[in-house]
């Protein structure tokens, strides 16, 4: 237990086992389609911290050199945007009016759901921004008087479920194409529902890109405006 304890608490160790446990899990998510790689990834790690009594924070030195990461992987997300600009072009007004219903839909619906199950008001303040990037999420939900720690949550649980059932979910009520899977991957799960479609097509990985970025645009303005109605 203790020589365990030692591992997770070492940063090129827990580094080298989020690395391995995301591999593993995504060879049996090309195997096993409904296998969603983020859940399996994170479920052995949560048990190991469990078993050696670890704290996520110290397990976390070496997983925040991922996190570092994310921010060229974000940025590497414009790639196929820069492809497919030109076929996008026309469709941008659509997409754009598409994106702007779609956040005023989730921040109403969200907030609106916290509040009927009697949630108190700085709770369903955090539940608004959900759908975007965290940085973003965080000024909208200070905006707000809402509680960051949660609106972090529901960020990456937005995320999470969104890569994981996204595509199935919309598979299920007949949405296929490529630009309408797109946007709303977009809309409700940002960058890691975005990243999950990558490898599945470049087109719905350009769409939900440029989704992504402007409901955080919306988002930002629609929580500003929220602010100064709430005062």
């Amino acid at each position: 237990m203790k020589y365990l304890s030692f591992l997770l608490s070492n940063p090129l160790c827990s580094l080298v086992l989020t690395v391995v446990c995301y591999g593993l899990a995504v060879k049996l998510h090309q195997r096993w389609r409904w296998i969603p790689p983020i859940v399996v990834a994170c479920l052995p790690i949560a048990a190991l911290l469990l078993v050696a009594h670890q704290p996520y924070a110290v397990y976390n030195r070496g997983g925040s050199l991922l996190t570092w990461c994310l921010g060229p992987a974000t940025v590497a997300l414009a790639v196929p945007m820069y492809r497919n600009g030109l076929v996008l072009r026309s469709s941008l007004p659509r997409l754009a009016l598409i994106v702007f219903i779609g956040v005023v839909v989730a921040m109403a619906t969200a907030g609106g759901t916290a509040w009927l199950l009697g949630a108190p008001f700085p709770v369903v303040m955090s539940t608004v921004p959900k759908s975007v990037t965290t940085p973003i999420a965080i000024e909208v939900c200070r905006q707000l008087h809402g509680i960051p720690q949660l609106t972090i949550a529901l960020v990456v649980l937005a995320g999470v479920f969104g890569a994981t059932f996204g595509p199935f979910l919309l598979g299920l009520f007949g949405v296929w194409e490529d630009r309408a899977v797109g946007v709303a991957m977009g809309i409700s799960s940002h960058g890691i529902g975005t990243a999950s479609l990558v490898r599945r097509s470049e087109m719905q990985a350009t769409v939900s890109s440029w989704a992504m970025a402007a409901t955080g645009v919306f988002t930002s303005l629609l929580g500003a405006l929220l602010s100064v109605f709430l005062r």
